[in-house]
């Protein structure tokens, strides 16, 4: 059979093993990829069935290879999809909340990466990456398939273990309840490189049953995912001390300002940073000390060395930057902390956008803080867009790059014409603040106070299209926070005691 958009079936166009595919799709960057066919193995009756690959892109979301296998023998059919881009900074968790009664929830259409796992609180269910691999599908295709895949092998079960099977069919029961809408369940997906999705009905406003939240890898997700990991944090820890001791001096390098510091020191945190950032780190001022110590690259476990400084942002707090550089791969990594203790109170940022300048003010956003827009009714929670220093201008375009490549089937064919309009029109209202057609306010919303926005005058009570408010923050923020498990009163007592003791000697 030809392939569509192949001229002939010569020798020359057939692809003999999947390597070659991938290669080859991934060098195609045209609309109009091919579709190559491989022939293979099918798993149920033995026999040589056809797996087509077709590299393709999914509008404003990613870069995805699809894959189909038929066999003419058997009818055995089945599909992948696998993402050909990069893997996420951070993994996501999706969780919605699906009421009985309302077909429109199970027909959301969710992309599910190799990685990801599903779950099913309500039924004790978990669907494991393995099962269902890389998939294109809805709520309610995804369950009928689970349905499906338990029930294939129920006439085996019964005749070796009629209890077990017999478990499974009212567990069926329930599962098909789920998959019909007769019965509310929660759907969550939970995928550690980030890849997987859910459909937003309500984009680009927040969906009231749909909640997203970020999160940072453990060792051993990243050692699935392909990472590199050092045994040790994975729990297989050796000893690598003892064939690799590192003496006190090498374990941290204090340089003088003089030596590594101003125009050095400018030098080569640029070389590991982006040239954005290093600018605005060092509009405020030099670092005083930079601190050298050894490290290992975390993608190619060569020694490397990472640079850190403490420095002070005006009207702000102290900061504390890390860049390091491996000179074996050329991977590069910055980052940038929040210095000294965590605030008493969280921070409400409001700036009033106004003109040009405005746009250029510098902005650093923590991974905690939320974003708002009250004119465009646009609210980002707490992690969407991770750490960033920018500027006003640079934070807009950063979350239009967000909700283009989030909800990835805005533009599809399967998308209704109203749905589509609506986020055009949306899209067109950012392009807007951007452009200053109309006056526009943006919200911080930090419940650690790590966030902040420059001031265009040198006292910052000048500013009046600013404004900082305090707030307590509420038990349910410090819980998420894992701030109400800490427990200073050791600390507390200890430095009370020493209080004391001090007072008694100056006494004496």
């Amino acid at each position: 059979m030809e392939a569509p958009g192949s001229r002939s079936n010569t020798n020359t166009d057939q692809i003999v093993d999947v390597r070659s595919v991938v290669e080859a799709v991934s060098a195609d960057d045209s609309s109009d990829a091919p579709l190559y066919k491989v022939e293979s193995l099918c798993m149920r009756c033995g026999q040589n069935g056809t797996t087509s690959f077709l590299f393709t892109v999914i509008p404003n979301f990613r870069k995805i290879l699809l894959s189909a296998f038929e066999c003419p023998h058997c009818n055995e059919r089945n599909n992948e999809v696998q993402f050909a881009g990069e893997l996420q900074p951070k993994g996501c968790t999706y969780r919605l909340e699906v009421p009985s009664g309302d077909p429109k929830m199970l027909n959301r259409q969710v992309v599910k990466s190799e990685f990801a796992t599903i779950k099913i609180p309500e039924l004790d269910f978990e669907i494991p990456p393995e099962s269902q691999r890389g998939s294109l599908s809805t709520v309610e295709g995804i369950l009928l398939r689970a349905v499906d895949e338990l029930q294939g092998l129920q006439e085996e079960r019964k005749r070796v273990d009629p209890h077990t099977a017999e478990a499974i069919d009212q567990f069926l029961l329930k599962l098909r309840a789920c998959a019909t809408g007769d019965s509310s369940f929660t759907f969550v997906l939970d995928d550690p490189s980030g890849n997987s999705f859910i459909e937003n009905l309500f984009a680009p406003s927040p969906d009231p049953s749909l909640s997203i939240k970020f999160y940072e890898r453990t060792p051993e997700q990243q050692s699935v995912l392909g990472y590199v990991v050092d045994s040790s944090q994975t729990g297989h820890a050796h000893d690598v001390a003892s064939t690799n001791p590192i003496g006190p001096d090498q374990e941290r390098q204090r340089v003088p300002h003089g030596s590594i510091g101003a125009a050095a020191g400018h030098r080569a945190i640029a070389q590991s940073n982006t040239e954005e950032i290093s600018e605005a780190l060092f509009r405020y001022s030099a670092p005083e000390e930079v601190m050298t110590f050894p490290s290992t690259c975390g993608t190619c476990t060569a020694k490397c060395e990472t640079r850190m400084f403490v420095t002070h942002i005006p009207y702000f707090q102290q900061v504390i930057v890390m860049a390091s550089t491996c000179d074996a791969c050329g991977y590069r990594n910055s980052e940038l902390k929040p210095g000294g203790r965590i605030p008493d109170k969280g921070k409400k940022i409001t700036l009033c956008v106004k003109n040009v300048k405005d746009l250029s003010r510098d902005v650093i956003k923590s991974d905690t803080a939320s974003v708002k827009i009250p004119e465009l009714e646009l609210e980002l929670g707490s992690g969407t867009l991770g750490g960033l220093v920018t500027t006003i201008e640079g934070l807009i375009a950063k979350i239009c790059e967000s909700l283009e490549r989030v909800h990835g089937f805005s533009f599809g064919d399967s998308h209704d014409q109203n749905k589509k309009s609506k986020w055009l029109n949306f899209t067109a209202s950012l392009n807007k603040l951007l452009s200053l057609e109309e006056p526009f306010t943006l919200i911080l919303d930090d419940a650690l106070a790590n966030s902040f926005i420059a001031p265009v005058t040198d006292d910052m009570k000048d500013d009046h299209q600013l404004m900082f408010e305090e707030y307590e923050r509420s038990w349910e923020q410090n819980e998420e926070l894992g701030l109400n498990d800490i427990d200073t009163s050791s600390a507390d007592a200890a430095y009370i005691t020493q209080e004391m003791a001090a007072t008694d000697k100056t006494e004496v």
